[in-house]
C-alpha cells in the first residue's frame, strides 16, 4: 500500500522526536463529566481502562509502530454505556518546531448504546514538521460515533498517519476526513466490522493545490454477517498537486449478507495536476452485495455549458460546479458549523487555483 507514495523522499534522520512538538487541547463541559464521560491522559489511567492499543494492536504499519514507541501523551476519550452527547467534542492538535517529529495519539471508546460526535482538528506552524498520528476508534454494541478529522497542516508539513476502527454489533460509525494542508499528507484508514449488523461509513473531501500530495489508503474489512460499509471519497487537484487513493473491500468467509460499496471521484483543475484512483475487492463468500467505482477527469464541459448558456460567467460556473461536486460529502458532516467551515475552506482553495479553471 505504498505504491504512488512519496515516502521514499522522507529522510527520517533529519527529524528529531520531542515532547514539545505536539500540543493537544480537549475542552470538556462539566455536565459531560457528571454523566461519566472521561477525557484523560493515558498515563493517568492506571486501572487498565485506557484502551490504548486495544484496536490498533501492533499497528497497521511501521509508522504506527513508531507512534506506539514514541507517543508521549495519548488522549483517551470514553463515553460510557447509554450516554448520548448531542454536541461535538473538539480535539485540537498543533505541531511546531523546525524538523520536529510528533506522534499524536487519540483513543475514542464509545460504550454500548452510547452516542458521541468527536471532531479532531490538526494544524501546524510554518516549520518543516513531521506528524505521525495514530487514532483508535471503538464503538460497542448499539453505539454510534461520528468522528471527523480535519487536516489543515502548514505547507511545509509532512504527515504519515493511521486511523484504526472497530465497529461492534448493530453499532454505527461514520468517519469524515477533510484533507487540505501539508506538503505530503498520508492517512491510512482501517475499518473493521466485527459485530453482526454493524455499519461503517467512510467519507472524505480533499483539495490539493501548488505542489501538495494528498494520499489516502482505506481498508473496509467485513468479518461478521449482515454488515454494511459505504465509502465516498471526493477530491480536487489544481496547480501541480497530486492525490492518491487506493482502497480494499475485504469480505471474510463468515461475513454473509455483507453490503459494501466504495466510490472515489476526482476532478482535475489543471493539466499539470494528477490523481491516482485504485479501488479493489477481495470476497471470500457468496450472498453479498459489493461494488466499487472511480473517476478522474476535468470539470464537466456539459455542466459548464449549461451554466454559461444561462448567463453565468465561466469562472463562476466552474466554482459552482466544484462546490456542488463536494457538497455530497460535506453536507453529511455531523455539525452545521463544521459544514459551513469546510465549505469556506474549499472556497478559499478555489480562490487559489482560479487561474487553472480555464
Amino acid at each position: 500500500m505504498w505504491r504512488y507514495s512519496r515516502v521514499g523522499e522522507l529522510a527520517l534522520d533529519t527529524f528529531t522526536p520531542t515532547a514539545d512538538a505536539v500540543a493537544t487541547d480537549v475542552p470538556v463541559p462539566q455536565e459531560w463529566i457528571d454523566k461519566g464521560v472521561s477525557i484523560a491522559r493515558a498515563a493517568d489511567l492506571t486501572d487498565g481502562t485506557s484502551g490504548l492499543g486495544s484496536v490498533a494492536a501492533g499497528g497497521p504499519d511501521v509508522f504506527a509502530t513508531l507512534n506506539d514507541a514514541f507517543s508521549v501523551d495519548p488522549i483517551v476519550i470514553t463515553v460510557p454505556r447509554g450516554v448520548r452527547l448531542t454536541e461535538p467534542l473538539i480535539v485540537g492538535t498543533h505541531l511546531s518546531g523546525e524538523h520536529a517529529i510528533g506522534f499524536p495519539r487519540l483513543v475514542v471508546l464509545v460504550g454500548e448504546a452510547a452516542e458521541a460526535i468527536v471532531i479532531e482538528r490538526t494544524t501546524s506552524s510554518a516549520d518543516t514538521v513531521l506528524s505521525v498520528p495514530l487514532t483508535e476508534l471503538r464503538v460497542e454494541r448499539g453505539g454510534r460515533l461520528d468522528f471527523v478529522a480535519i487536516q489543515q497542516l502548514g505547507e511545509q508539513a509532512w504527515q504519515v498517519g493511521s486511523l484504526v476502527a472497530d465497529v461492534g454489533q448493530e453499532a454505527h460509525l461514520r468517519v469524515g476526513l477533510v484533507g487540505l494542508g501539508g506538503a505530503y499528507a498520508r492517512l491510512r484508514t482501517d475499518c473493521t466490522l466485527s459485530g453482526r449488523g454493524g455499519t461503517g461509513d467512510l467519507l472524505a473531501a480533499y483539495f490539493g493545490d501548488g505542489d501538495q500530495t494528498l494520499d489516502f489508503r482505506t481498508f473496509q474489512h467485513h468479518n461478521a454477517p449482515d454488515t454494511t460499509s459505504n465509502l465516498l471519497f471526493k477530491g480536487a487537484v489544481g496547480g501541480h498537486s497530486r492525490s492518491v487513493y487506493t482502497g480494499l473491500i475485504r469480505v471474510d468467509k463468515e461475513a454473509r449478507g455483507t453490503n459494501a460499496f466504495q466510490t472515489n471521484r476526482n476532478v482535475k483543475l489543471s493539466e499539470h495536476a494528477w490523481a491516482e484512483s485504485v479501488p479493489n475487492l477481495e470476497i471470500e463468500t457468496n450472498d453479498v452485495r459489493c461494488s466499487h467505482a472511480s473517476t478522474v477527469g476535468p470539470v464537466d464541459p456539459e455542466q459548464r455549458f449549461y451554466l454559461e448558456s444561462r448567463g453565468v460567467p465561466p469562472t463562476i460556473a466552474d466554482r459552482l460546479i466544484v462546490a456542488g461536486f463536494f457538497d455530497e460529502v460535506v453536507r453529511q458532516l455531523p455539525d452545521a458549523a463544521l459544514v459551513a467551515e469546510v465549505t469556506l475552506r474549499i472556497a478559499e482553495k478555489l480562490d487559489r487555483v482560479a487561474e487553472d479553471l480555464r
